[in-house]
């Protein structure tokens, strides 16, 4: 059953490049929904019992090299996989009316990306997740590079090389821990008692790699002109799928096998974390481009999660889950309300927009409620992923989850704008078609996912506490350090 998580989306990624042109778009969702169940199998088979399910061959695979077929899951991982197959088909069919839904190589890459996320997630061997890490760079980088704004170029530029020094960062780091361990197996590279110094180094080289990927302050620059600059479905799996790599790498491989560098990270970490918190909601407010604001919007929610991380206390983890999860969804969400309305307006920006209320009733409603998810509102899956995050920042450090906090207020601020300013006022435009079906669908299946989470959050906890209550027996809290 697991090795179908490798072989669908491989195969769905060749064979769509022969499909006609008129079936690629029922094609990918077709495949993105096979993919879907194969993981949703592998949920329905866990034992949920916090271990890790390993398949695969643990023995070395390159004698010379340490390289070990190591893979496997355990809640977080499958939670991970479960977001991810959600998000693709969900982004998929929000392009249904995009001439990009059915371009050969846009489908064919988005299935080669959920391959790299679907080998970072349940690899359990160093050097294989750093392989599929690389691999999700390739397929975003030319979706953005194909299909993006004519002035993307430089931009992307900036991502690639950012991204890929980061990568080499974290390589050079694995290596360098790995000349002390029997293999790049994820057990033996615990297994290395290495002083607090030289944990800090190697933990360093890790930590770059993710803190641009999320990104943290001040790591942040290529993010917002990337975003802004991809095609819609682009920015979806940036947003809400690919920078979700770091923060679980962060819980897998960053504090578990440097425990011994959290004694010099940890402040440093979470400050600059909180920093990127308020600095991006700030910047967020003064954007004119709604696509802007919902790039420095993210970056705020994600540094919040990171800091939270960092905490590496077990209720600040269990909302990190939550609100991983709940960030994924809406960011998929108000990327398509920004993609309906430039795909009608031909703008994004906020002074020329207002009075869609009127003419698009359905959409109003579906952008609102998707505003009050975002700035996690009680019953929506992101207020008990705050409340808990925030509840471990404030008993870390009272100044710093006081400043954290502050995202409460900011994030209504930018969000509400935002939806005031498109929403309601002077009609800006003759016409404003309401919702398609396909976008009604994605917008609704989102909020009642997230409505169900914030009225039951038990379902993401329940199923990833055994894991990350095992993720912190075999780590030093940061106070044994």
């Amino acid at each position: 059953m697991e090795v179908l998580l490798f072989i669908l989306p491989v195969f769905f990624a060749l064979s769509v490049l022969i499909v006609p042109k008129s079936g690629v778009r029922a094609y990918g969702i077709i495949g993105s929904l096979a993919v879907l169940g194969v993981v949703i199998a592998c949920m329905m088979q866990y034992s949920n019992d916090g271990t890790v399910h390993l398949f695969g061959n643990k023995e070395e695979w390159l004698r010379s090299t340490g390289i070990t077929m190591s893979f496997g899951y355990d809640g977080i991982s499958l939670l991970m996989l479960l977001l991810t197959a959600v998000l693709v088909p969900l982004i998929l069919v929000s392009n249904f009316k995009n001439e990009l839904a059915e371009n050969r190589l846009f489908t064919s890459m988005v299935f080669f990306m959920q391959l790299g996320l679907i080998g970072v997630f349940i690899s359990m061997d160093g050097l294989w997740f750093y392989v599929f890490w690389e691999i999700t760079l390739i397929p975003i980088f030319l979706i953005s590079w194909w299909f993006g704004a004519p002035e993307r170029k430089a931009a992307l530029m900036k991502f690639f090389i950012y991204t890929f020094v980061g990568s080499l960062a974290m390589l050079a780091a694995l290596i360098g821990l790995k000349v002390n361990a029997a293999s790049f197996q994820i057990e033996d590279l615990k297994a290395v008692i290495l002083t607090s110094k030289t944990a800090c180094w190697l933990a360093l080289g890790f930590f770059l790699a993710f803190a641009i990927k999320i990104p943290i302050f001040p790591f942040h620059t290529w993010q917002p002109d990337t975003y802004t600059k991809s095609p819609m479905a682009g920015t979806m799996l940036l947003s809400g799928i690919m920078l979700k790599m770091a923060l679980y790498g962060m819980i897998r491989w960053m504090i578990p096998l440097f425990p011994e560098a959290m004694s010099c990270l940890q402040y440093p970490v979470i400050i600059l974390a909180t920093i990127g918190v308020v600095y991006g909601a700030i910047i967020a407010i003064k954007q004119k481009d709604m696509k802007r604001v919902f790039a420095f919007a993210s970056m705020s929610h994600v540094g919040l999660i990171a800091a939270a991380i960092m905490v590496w206390d077990f209720d600040a983890l269990s909302g990190s889950m939550v609100q991983i999860v709940n960030h994924g969804l809406v960011a998929v969400g108000l990327f398509l309300a920004v993609e309906i309305i430039e795909r009608r307006t031909g703008t994004r920006n906020l002074p020329d927009l207002g009075g869609f209320a009127k003419q698009a009733p359905k959409f109003a409603f579906w952008f609102a409620v998707l505003a009050f998810a975002s700035v996690s509102v009680p019953l929506t899956s992101g207020f008990i992923g705050e409340f808990l995050m925030l509840k471990g920042l404030v008993q870390f450090d009272m100044i710093i989850g006081i400043i954290a906090g502050t995202t409460l207020i900011l994030g209504a601020v930018y969000t509400f704008r935002a939806y005031q300013l498109s929403m309601y006022g002077p009609v800006t435009r003759d016409q404003f078609a309401d919702l398609h079906w396909s976008e009604l669908i994605v917008l609704a299946i989102i909020i009642i996912a997230v409505v169900i989470l914030g009225v039951y959050p038990a379902i993401i906890t329940d199923f990833v506490n055994p894991s990350l209550k095992i993720v912190l027996e075999t780590v030093s809290t940061p106070s044994g350090l």
